[in-house]
């Protein structure tokens, strides 16, 4: 019988997170302090979403077990960068994270940065070096660059920045959901099904499900920023308002945003009819983005 949902990634993470502190040891003359900040923050405690959508999006079109560790090591290199820039005192200057003092508190800002930028590039060099079929590593190379860059994640944490100078606006809280967290998530699921030998139809639809359960992951995260506690979500609550973010709850009230949340893990699910029941497991990680509390 299939586990439940939160065994199931509990699983896959406690899997996942063995091998990436593998992937986070470095081989060579590297800075100890270096090594130390990026360990701190990418092998925090976490849920390991990007990476279940890795592992389980390469299993849904055949892929192998052995392939797609470094792909979501890669994929959680990103994010994890993604996570110590967006505390720092430029951007957020958010003091906790997942319960513990950011990186830039527990080190310093130089340290912080360094340790964003590190993890970024060593994303890429996973790929380039852990993908054996070259072409293919390219392919994924361009896929996380996408991804990741202007048009993708990093522009739509500039949006985000921006927007804080303007009065509340659905159509660009919507802009900077598919950007700054929905963008990584579609990334997740194409490489999944990339590196599991995907036909371009599934690789389409993985990516579909990714964006949609990235934009209903965001929703329910504004949400929490509103309805929930520093306790239960690990780091401080109440300054996407104190900011004057672009958030759904700031555009439409509490209620409407619910619905939207809902009706953009309905749109995931509805791209997994392709794959029958052994989706089940990612239906039900649509209504969890939902319905978490943290």
């Amino acid at each position: 019988m299939m586990a439940s949902l939160p065994q199931r990634v509990k699983d896959v993470a406690g899997q996942f997170d063995q091998r990436f502190g593998e992937y986070l040891t470095p081989g060579g003359d590297v800075p100890q302090e270096l090594v130390e900040a990026i360990r701190y923050s990418a092998l925090a405690p976490g849920k390991r979403i990007r990476p279940y959508l890795v592992v389980r999006c390469c299993e849904l079109v055949g892929g192998r077990v052995a392939d797609y560790w470094p792909v979501a090591a890669a994929v959680e290199c990103v994010h994890a960068f993604s996570l110590i820039h967006d505390d720092l005192p430029a951007m957020d200057d958010d003091n906790l994270r997942r319960g513990r003092p950011t990186c830039h508190k527990k080190f310093d800002e130089a340290t912080a940065v360094l340790a964003g930028d590190a993890l970024v590039v060593l994303a890429f060099e996973l790929l380039t070096r852990h993908v054996k079929d070259q072409v293919l590593a390219a392919r994924m190379v361009l896929e996380l660059a996408v991804g990741t860059g202007w048009a993708g994640m990093i522009g739509g944490q500039t949006a985000d920045i921006l927007g804080q100078s303007k009065p509340p606006a659905l159509e660009l809280a919507s802009y900077i959901h598919k950007r700054k967290t929905a963008s990584l998530f579609e990334t997740s699921c194409r490489l999944g099904a990339l590196v599991g030998g995907g036909s371009a139809d599934s690789v389409a639809v993985c990516g579909r499900f990714g964006q949609s359960l990235g934009r209903a992951f965001q929703i329910a995260d504004d949400l929490l920023d509103v309805t929930s506690t520093a306790r239960e979500l690990g780091k401080e609550v109440g300054k996407d308002a104190a900011a004057n973010k672009q958030t759904f709850p700031q555009c439409v009230g509490i209620e409407r945003s619910r619905t939207a949340a809902m009706e953009q893990a309905k749109a995931a699910t509805a791209e997994l009819d392709i794959f029958g029941p052994e989706a089940d497991d990612l239906r039900a990680l649509a209504r969890y983005v939902v319905d978490r509390n943290y």
